[in-house]
């Protein structure tokens, strides 16, 4: 019969086992509610709020549980990539020490998922109660209900970071992004010019759009060092291989955050050529990743054929004017990330080797 960790150890190796994580989770939460709450009574006490909009409780909860995403994401690693491995735990199955840039880009993607999502479902909520105020009492108990639900999920996805996970926060992050700056745009009629004309305008959905882009473009770096930390490597050869597919995975994210960084109307030559260079780059990629990879799962490696193939076949249906650029675009965006979540959840699968196939620098860094 194993001991079971006290209060004290749990707070200093919160990822150690199952029961720390969820009763440090539970414990900032029940922080977050408190504060969150006092706080929210006090900036309530003048009489009701809307739902949502401008001042409202939903922008108000939604803010908060932003900004306490990302304090709880950053904190929750520093104590993780601080603690020691608790006894027994199994050191290869988690990712690598995340670097100072690796925290910020992923703790801004939870931050911007606790934004978009709250301000949503508060819309949602609106609509769904046409009329309705929140009194102070109620109001701040219903932040504090926000932000704690918020702190809880982000204590547990900082303890438990994996590239399965990391995967799925990209993915929803995308999704949100995205969705909610189609939803806001003040052109209706964007799409009959192009994806890249969500981020030209001077309203809050083109802030949402480059920002997006921006953060997703760090979340990609962070990929290219946990995405291949953890592939095995057995020859100086497929070591060299993993450092090409790293290197190709880490421009990739750079110039994915350049398409944010110079908008198409303010820097239309910079802004083609990198989104140009990203496809030429997909393209590379998966056309050696075989030779680079050779662990790489064989149905993996042909299912990125395949996708190249379809953003030849959707460029020829763009050049002959049956799809318009925004069809284009779109299309393309969902092959590369929805190959880039793949990518995440196959090399998960590749480190499932015994250990003596690991390269010794990289399962010492394994943490």
């Amino acid at each position: 019969m194993t001991d079971r960790l006290t209060l004290g150890q749990m707070l200093r190796r919160p990822a150690s086992t199952v029961e720390s994580r969820e009763s440090v989770a539970l414990l900032v939460a029940a922080v977050a509610f408190v504060v969150a709450g006092v706080i929210a009574l006090l900036a309530f006490a003048g009489g009701p709020r809307a739902i949502a909009g401008p001042g409202s409780v939903g922008q108000f909860a939604a803010i908060g549980a932003a900004v306490t995403s990302v304090i709880v994401f950053v904190a929750a690693r520093w104590f993780v990539g601080r603690a020691a491995p608790a006894r027994g735990q199994d050191d290869s199955r988690l990712l690598p020490r995340m670097r100072w840039f690796d925290v910020a880009g992923v703790a801004l993607a939870h931050g911007a998922i606790a934004l978009l999502g709250w301000i949503g479902a508060a819309s949602v909520m609106e609509r769904s109660f046409i009329g309705a105020v929140l009194f102070p009492f109620s109001a701040a108990v219903l932040t504090g209900v926000v932000i704690a639900c918020t702190a809880y999920l982000t204590v547990v996805s900082a303890t438990s970071m994996t590239p399965t996970l990391l995967s799925l926060v990209l993915m929803v992050f995308l999704v949100v992004g995205v969705f909610a700056s189609m939803l806001s745009a003040t052109d209706p009629e964007w799409w009959k010019k192009n994806l890249s004309t969500l981020g030209i305008s001077d309203d809050i959905s083109a802030l949402t759009f480059n920002i997006t882009v921006i953060i997703a473009g760090l979340l990609v770096t962070t990929i290219a060092h946990f995405g291949t930390a953890g592939i095995p490597v057995r020859t100086d050869r497929e070591r060299r291989g993993r450092a090409i597919v790293r290197g190709e995975l880490l421009l990739l994210g750079v110039l994915l955050a350049c398409v944010g960084l110079f908008p198409v109307d303010q820097h239309f030559a910079i802004h083609n050529s990198v989104a140009s260079g990203m496809a030429v780059l997909f393209v590379a990629l998966i056309i050696g990743l075989r030779r680079n990879l050779p662990t790489a799962p064989r149905v993996f490696v042909m299912l990125g054929y395949v996708m190249v193939l379809c953003i030849v076949v959707i460029a020829v249906l763009f050049a002959t004017g049956y799809y318009n650029l925004t069809a284009v675009e779109l299309i393309a965006f969902l092959i590369i990330f929805t190959w880039l979540v793949l990518f995440l959840r196959n090399t998960a699968a590749m480190a499932d080797v015994p250990t003596d196939h690991l390269d010794d620098v990289e399962v010492g860094a394994l943490r």
